[in-house]
């Protein structure tokens, strides 16, 4: 069993079935979010978290995280490092285990997954 959170239409939607224990999985799943807001594309002044390229984290009863992203385009300069920025991010968290990044590219990044707040510090409204 796994304890889900996805970055879809909703920015945070969890859904808990693990085997740690909720207060550990909402710790855990706090600290990531966080961690991954520390990650920025070198060429936006955003963090990938509220760009959208998160499309989904699970952690897993190991304590392993597997995190699902996208780039905001193929040709991102940014592709070689960004996957390994989040791995090192994520595993910064305490407790977190063996991280997994898998970049995907379908469905395609686009605006809309943007945050309120990636909005505003880009002038995109």
């Amino acid at each position: 069993m796994t304890d889900t959170v996805e970055n879809l239409e909703a920015r945070a939607n969890m859904e808990t079935h693990s085997a740690l224990p909720p207060e550990e999985t909402e710790r855990l799943t706090g600290e990531i979010v966080a961690a991954l807001k520390t990650v920025f594309d070198p060429e936006i002044p955003a963090d990938i978290y509220e760009l959208g390229l998160i499309y989904k984290v699970e952690i897993k009863d190991d304590r392993g995280v597997d995190v699902v992203m996208t780039l905001t385009t193929p040709n991102c300069p940014a592709a070689g490092e960004l996957p390994t920025m989040v791995e090192n991010a994520v595993a910064s968290v305490p407790g977190v285990g063996v991280v997994n990044v898998n970049l995907v590219w379908d469905p395609a990044w686009s605006p809309d997954r943007m945050s309120d707040e990636a909005r505003l510090v880009l002038n995109m409204w």
